[in-house]
């Protein structure tokens, strides 16, 4: 029977499969506690799902993997896959740089984040680093803050606890998790307020369902899908929990903290306007999902799969996405900003499909990834794996940058290659950062919000203690604090 994926947009592409019991892998992902391979090589998951050492091979042919955003342009000398140094970096503050009114420092007297450098929020009259909440595990699974550049992650859960999908509150002094039961039906719906010292307060339980896809800032409530299917949401201050829809899953909330959008199986994305009724936006695919709204144009972003495409890795049937954008109201008909490819090689072909999208918050540019899979008749098998010989040294996943027109929400350029083996990616609140996962670390890179280039080193924060997770696709992306 057809399974149909789609929680996180696949999961990010990085889990096809659960590890079987006493497996160390199931595919290249799982042995990202390896450490960094040596050059030419990669860590890859071998028939007996054990981690082991593969050394990359070109490709089998000139025209393989040549595409303009297959990947294989990234500089590897500025590639954030390939010049994070943990052992120089991590720890090192970012100097945040002087922007169009943004003129105090890290520490400096502030009356608004305006104020402040990008990068900072202005606390207690001090201009000061913003947060990121994430979920990560040391063994059990932990909703996780951090500075963005100041390394070193703190559980919002106690030990003996666990905790997940972090999100903060408009405002950012507050932020929100579930915990205890986090995979199953009675998980509670935490708050707790930044910085951290009064305990968390519980506002609802599942009540029989699992929460998860949780999503807050900007909306005035939480909201929070049950279970599969359905959202609910409750005042951040706590009350009666009320029950939105009856199905549907991956909801967003418009700048205004009322619209929201969610996508509904085999309906598209459906729409709430102004506290009224949703229904469905106009020009939407049916196989529309995953909307995202930004906080300054009229476009909505989601992926689609209006040509009915899947693969098939191993028993999953897989839908090949595509990235599009459409004026939230009236609808129309959508602009394509990252299509799915497909290259042929000598035995089959090199294919990609669209995962993780995320706006910039100003909908000028858009993050996302591209899964990248070699398929040889019906079978599918995701690059970098064992038995991917065919992808020669194409990635698995490129984070791709692309520049978007805000007025009509069409691709303005080229996609910029970004990172490779990288997901989740996610845009600071002023725009002139990008934090992303990457072999189970967070890292963040400041951008040039015209070009995308990257500027200055990476901000890398250490799986020492905590490794984050992926697993769950959109709802472990790393979330920034407001300013």
């Amino acid at each position: 029977m057809t399974k149909r994926v789609v929680w996180g947009a696949l999961f990010g592409a990085l889990a096809m499969v659960v590890t079987g019991c006493g497996d160390e892998c199931v595919d290249q992902f799982d042995c990202r506690d390896k450490g960094t391979p040596p050059e030419g090589q990669v860590w890859s998951c071998n028939a007996d799902n054990n981690c082991e050492l593969r050394t990359l091979t070109p490709p089998p042919e000139e025209d393989a993997g040549t595409e303009t955003d297959a990947g294989t342009e990234v500089d590897a000398g500025t590639d954030a896959g390939t010049d994070v140094d943990a052992g120089t970096d991590a720890g090192t503050e970012v100097d945040a740089g002087t922007d169009a009114g943004m003129t105090v420092a890290k520490g400096g007297a502030c009356t608004a984040s305006a104020e402040c450098m990008a990068g900072l929020r202005c606390e207690a009259a001090t201009c000061q680093s913003l947060h990121i909440a994430l979920t990560g595990t040391d063994g059990g699974t932990r909703a996780l803050v951090t500075e963005f550049d100041v390394p070193g992650m703190t559980s919002l859960s106690d030990d003996a606890v666990a905790s997940a999908y972090p999100r903060f509150g408009p405002g950012g002094t507050q932020v929100a998790f579930v915990q205890g039961d986090v995979t199953g039906p009675t998980g509670e719906l935490a708050v707790r307020a930044l910085p951290l010292a009064a305990a968390p307060t519980v506002l609802t339980t599942g009540g029989g369902t699992r929460i998860r896809y949780t999503e807050w800032e900007p909306g005035n409530v939480i909201a929070w899908v049950r279970g599969s299917s359905g959202i609910s949401t409750i005042p951040g201050t706590g009350g009666t929990a009320t029950q939105v829809t009856a199905t549907g899953t991956f909801p967003d909330f418009g700048p205004n903290g009322v619209d929201y959008a969610y996508s509904a199986s085999g309906s598209g994305i459906q729409v709430s306007t102004g506290g009224a009724a949703p229904a469905p936006l106009a020009g939407t695919p049916t196989s529309a999902e995953q909307p995202h709204y930004n906080r300054v144009t009229s476009q909505l972003l989601f992926l689609a799969n209006p040509d009915g495409k899947t693969v098939n890795f191993g028993a999953d049937v897989t839908p090949i996405l595509k990235l599009y954008s459409l004026p939230v109201t009236g609808g129309g008909t959508p602009s394509l900003l990252a299509d799915a490819s497909s290259d042929a090689v000598t035995g089959g072909t090199v294919e990609s499909y669209i995962a993780n999208p995320n706006w910039a918050p100003d909908g000028s540019w858009v993050a996302y990834v591209r899964a990248y899979y070699q398929l040889v008749g019906t079978a599918a098998t995701l690059c970098g794996n064992v038995g991917a010989t065919l992808c020669g040294t194409t990635p698995g996943n490129v984070l791709f940058l692309q520049r978007v027109n805000t007025t009509t929400g069409a691709a303005e350029g080229a996609a910029v290659p970004f990172a490779d083996e990288a997901t989740l990616p996610s845009f600071s609140p002023d725009g002139y950062f990008l934090a992303y996962v990457q072999g189970g670390q967070l890292l963040v890179w400041r951008i040039d919000p015209a070009t995308g280039a990257k500027v200055g080193t990476v901000i890398s924060h250490p799986k020492d203690t905590y490794t984050v997770l992926t697993n769950e696709g959109d709802d472990h992306r790393p979330r920034w604090q407001p300013r």
